[in-house]
């Protein structure tokens, strides 16, 4: 078994907004440079409930998926298969969890894990991986901080 990535932070927000933040704005923190096409003006949609999709959308309206949506429990609970820039038979799990910590403050709880379905591939995109979270999480935290701001990194 592969370990999974595990990370933990506290947000600056209520556990709605955070989960908001995470799934209906994404668009207005995620990183132009970590999608695929990294077109100015995309858009990245989380499509709400089990079966949903993740994809980004360019302002011509070409849709590339990212991944597929498999808990949807909003504001507590979010996970999701997760094949951006690979295949969906390689994809990895997300899960998400947002605990309301009072005062406003939420944690973030994500476990990203399935490494070992790539096979000997597998370490190698879990490094990989781990960078991608280190380039968005900064951007989300930020987000979640500051109120009624549009723009995108």
């Amino acid at each position: 078994m592969i370990e999974p990535l595990r990370m933990s932070f506290f947000v600056e927000c209520p556990v709605e907004h955070a989960f908001h933040v995470w799934t209906a704005e994404t668009s207005r923190w995620w990183p132009v440079t970590h999608t695929v096409t990294a077109e100015t003006g995309l858009e990245v949609v989380f499509e709400a409930g089990p079966g949903g999709r993740i994809f980004e959308r360019t302002p011509a309206g070409v849709e590339v998926d990212w991944g597929e949506i498999t808990v949807w429990e909003p504001p507590r609970r979010l996970g999701y298969l997760w094949h951006i820039r690979a295949d969906r038979a390689d994809a990895t799990e997300v899960e998400i969890a947002f605990s309301d910590h009072g005062d406003a403050t939420t944690r973030v709880e994500i476990e990203h894990r399935g490494w070992e379905r790539l096979g000997t591939r597998g370490p190698g995109w879990r490094d990989a991986n781990r960078s991608g979270w280190d380039g968005v999480l900064p951007h989300y935290l930020s987000a979640c901080s500051r109120a009624g701001s549009s723009r995108r990194p």
